[in-house]
């Protein structure tokens, strides 16, 4: 009986440590959220001109305790991805590495995570810093197209 017992727990231990979520939910979240632009700079830049968008672009760091919020809490936000999906083409960059860091030099940023807002020619709307929950992000992002 004790050696059941023992194969039991040990099954559902290694079930339960080895079986993470589903690739569909998995899926189904991350769509939910903000979908950032896979292409270069100049790539997106040719996407916003062409569907008449502004462009948001997330500059941050690895390192950036901020950032991971932004990440983690904000971007996956349903309401976020819903309303900045539609109204911008929206693009995350390192600005520690490549593309990111040029642009980072380009903006001039002094901290991360930056964040900012363009026209669909590249030149600067309005730009902010920091963490921001998801209904100050979106309130954000509203201020910006109805300019």
């Amino acid at each position: 009986m004790k050696q059941i017992t023992f194969l039991f727990t040990l099954v559902f231990i290694v079930f339960t440590t080895f079986a993470g979520p589903s690739e569909s939910n998995s899926k189904t979240e991350k769509e939910a959220g903000i979908q950032f632009h896979q292409g270069n700079w100049e790539k997106a830049l040719q996407k916003a001109e062409k569907e008449g968008k502004p462009i948001f672009l997330d500059i941050s760091a690895s390192w950036c305790g901020p950032c991971k919020m932004l990440k983690s809490r904000t971007f996956p936000n349903k309401k976020v991805g819903a309303f900045y999906n539609k109204n911008f083409v929206n693009v995350a960059v390192d600005g520690e590495k490549g593309e990111g860091l040029k642009l980072a030099r380009k903006f001039k940023i002094r901290g991360y995570p930056t964040l900012i807002y363009l026209n669909s020619e590249g030149k600067v709307i309005a730009q902010t810093a920091g963490y921001r929950n998801p209904e100050q992000f979106i309130d954000i992002g509203k201020q910006v197209i109805n300019r």
